[in-house]
């Protein structure tokens, strides 16, 4: 088995203030060294009016044209330039995992700086929330270079130390649209299509790692009831205990989380992709060397749960 993963240099964004802008490379590289069974590609990036299925248009052309802070608080061309991609690998990971070489097998988006971003708003290292402009993407249909049959339902794990405020918003403010353009403007009420759950809203210590892991499990019910088409992952390294903005799982914790979902997902049938998240463990020259690894576990725990040969 090899797991299909998206990276190009296009999403690296060296000199910010968070290592999440120049991880992807260093991941690249480590799984390489680590002689990981990975298949890179490049991602497609997305289009302006992708952005705008979750977010506000003013708001995305404000970001896009420097006129307005990004996530990093900055007015950097350099990011700007970054965000087709970063948002595009999670949607190619996506698109891989349903309707790819390998479809119901795992795939990773090596990007990260998703989930406070909200409909009109960027903050905490995210400008665009890649996660429900997939999800919109995912479940409408529209001209572009992504190609595929829409989906019914999708399911948002979010393992990030941090609660995903922005997905939360996006959910709250655009679900009526999202239904009117799946079922007409003049349809009745019904179910939203997605299902968000934020780990960051109920675990913030190491006291809360067993229940931490409990709610891991749990989803296996929550999802089998939902019965989403895809999950959609983010492995946050920032739940590691000694995270300095984080903190509740152990090294061995948060291999046995990543585990645990890819044991579901494998266990009901669901296609998963993932993205890398939050990670701040620095040592003193800058490097994140603990968060690397960190991520590294995510990838074998996808070798663990799926360790058969499509």
């Amino acid at each position: 088995m090899s797991i299909h993963t998206f990276y190009c240099p296009d999403m690296d964004a060296p000199g910010q203030c968070s290592p999440s802008a120049t991880k992807p490379h260093l991941v690249r590289g480590a799984l390489l060294h680590a002689k990981l069974p990975v298949v890179i590609h490049r991602p497609t990036p997305v289009t302006d009016a992708d952005f705008e299925l979750a977010h506000n248009a003013e708001f995305v052309a404000d970001i896009l044209s420097l006129r307005q802070p990004n996530g990093f608080g900055t007015k950097s061309a350099q990011v700007a330039s970054t965000l087709p991609y970063t948002t595009g690998a999670m949607l190619s990971a996506a698109y891989a995992a349903l309707f790819g070489s390998t479809i119901g097998y795992p795939t990773a988006a090596l990007c990260s700086g998703f989930h406070h971003a909200g409909y009109d708003f960027a903050g905490g290292f995210c400008t665009f929330n890649g996660l429900m402009v997939t999800a919109m993407r995912l479940l409408t249909v529209r001209p572009g270079p992504f190609t595929g049959p829409t989906v019914e339902r999708v399911a948002i794990i979010d393992a990030d130390y941090h609660y995903g405020n922005g997905t939360d918003d996006i959910i709250d403010r655009c679900w009526e649209n999202l239904l009117a353009a799946r079922l007409g403007p003049d349809a009745p009420p019904t179910a939203l299509p997605i299902f968000h759950y934020t780990f960051g809203a109920h675990f913030t210590t190491p006291r809360d790692a067993s229940a931490y892991l409990k709610a891991m499990r749990d989803l296996e019910r929550k999802l089998a009831s939902f019965k989403p088409d895809i999950v959609l992952y983010q492995a946050g390294a920032d739940a590691h205990r000694d995270d300095p903005l984080g903190g509740v799982l152990s090294t061995e914790e948060m291999f046995e989380r990543d585990r645990i979902l890819f044991s579901i997902t494998k266990k009901l049938g669901i296609p998963v992709a993932w993205n890398l998240a939050g990670g701040y463990q620095e040592e003193a020259d800058g490097s994140i060397p603990k968060v690397i690894e960190i991520h590294l576990n995510t990838f074998r725990a996808a070798l663990a749960a799926y360790g058969e040969t499509p």
